[in-house]
């Protein structure tokens, strides 16, 4: 589903429950209408892959061309998934300010994909001064940790804070909401990596399911994405090829607004802008046009070309 969505990279979770969570965690009596056990540990017991379990979703990821991943919500998960030899470790936002696992995982060398849920910039820039000498091959992503996330608690304008603060990494976005919009606004200010959840069916039991996409909505983001990501295009303006046609047709052009005769001085009342036929002049040369000769009469309405106006210098678009 997710290849045939476009999407790059297919994430899962890994714990291991033992190290994630201390025994009274585990213990403690799970009621919610999305349990899977009458304790937490039984309820996560149930919802956890194992290990052959990884190596045959990476061996099939593997099949079909697409990367795959997991978050290590702990250290004994990263160990595991430094083994099972994949591409990229993810920090789930709870493991953020986790220092001593932010240390032992940048030690293995791998990319790191880093959430910033329930996170202050102060411990942001702490994280990036762990991170960074020891692995400089990270990147950050703005996220709130609230399923679904609510528009009005999403920040986007982080993501430029981040940029402005650690311009030397990529800077991306890992979204709760519902819907795409809001994802797609991220690229448009510059994320470079885009996490969403995905579900089958968001009528499932579990608490995420609402708070992901379904396969029809992960193709239009993909394919949302894709049209932004050329969109973006250059910061140089100019004149483009494909406005000529444009250009040419309601293109305007210095016009006489009155009779000029020939070796007449140039005043500003002789002159307006029109669509003109032939191109002459255009509107931005009319302040330059005003106290320079013409060489020949000069028709009310027609246009005023470089050969009717003398000595003229045609200054050069930059």
């Amino acid at each position: 589903v997710l290849q045939d969505c476009g999407a790059d990279c297919a994430k899962f979770q890994k714990s291991e429950l033992e190290y994630k969570f201390n025994k009274k965690a585990l213990e403690r009596p799970y009621t919610s209408k999305h349990s899977w056990g009458k304790t937490y540990g039984e309820h996560k017991r149930h919802l956890e892959f194992s290990h052959d379990q990884y190596r045959e979703l990476k061996k099939y990821a593997e099949e079909i061309g697409i990367f795959f991943t997991a978050s290590g919500m702990d250290e004994m998960a990263v160990e595991f998934l430094h083994e099972l030899d994949v591409p990229f470790f993810k920090v789930g936002s709870g493991d953020t300010n986790n220092f001593p696992y932010l240390e032992k995982t940048a030690k293995k060398g791998r990319p790191m994909v880093i959430s910033s849920g329930m996170q202050s910039m102060n411990t942001m820039h702490q994280v990036y001064q762990i991170v960074k000498p020891i692995n400089p091959n990270f990147c950050f992503l703005q996220c709130t940790s609230a399923y679904p996330l609510q528009p009005e608690d999403v920040n986007l304008r982080v993501i430029s804070a981040y940029q402005t603060a650690f311009p030397d990494i990529p800077i991306g976005y890992s979204g709760h909401e519902t819907g795409i919009a809001i994802s797609v606004a991220a690229v448009a200010m510059g994320a470079k990596v885009v996490e969403r959840h995905v579900t089958l069916d968001k009528t499932w039991k579990g608490s995420d399911h609402q708070a992901s996409l379904e396969p029809n909505e992960l193709a239009e983001l993909v394919k949302a994405i894709r049209t932004v990501e050329k969109a973006m295009g250059s910061p140089v303006k100019q004149l483009l090829p494909c406005e000529m046609a444009c250009n040419e047709k309601l293109g305007k052009s210095v016009v006489a607004k009155v009779t000029i005769p020939e070796g007449a001085v140039l005043t500003l009342d002789m002159l307006t802008v029109k669509v003109g036929e032939p191109k002459g002049f255009p509107p931005e040369a009319i302040f330059d046009l005003v106290g320079q000769k013409v060489k020949k009469k000069i028709e009310e309405d027609e246009t005023i070309t470089e050969q009717a106006v003398e000595n003229h210098v045609k200054k050069v678009k930059c």
